[in-house]
């Protein structure tokens, strides 16, 4: 029983190594410059950059393993 916890424990955590850490870091970058543009009035282009902060970049670095 307690293999099993064990293993899903290891499963469960969150490591941002390498590929992951590159991409959580291009979302945050991606959110910040969105805001940034944001403020600067550029409609266009800064839904573009907090859809993909927020909704591309960001999960794919949790979720790639």
């Amino acid at each position: 029983m307690a293999k099993k916890k064990k293993k899903r424990e290891e499963r469960m955590r969150i490591e941002f190594k390498g590929k992951n850490l590159i991409l959580l870091l291009a979302g945050i970058g991606s959110i910040i410059l969105g805001f940034y543009t944001l403020s600067l009035e550029m409609i266009t282009l800064s839904p573009i950059l907090l859809v993909l902060g927020y909704l591309v970049l960001i999960p794919l670095s949790i979720l790639l393993r």
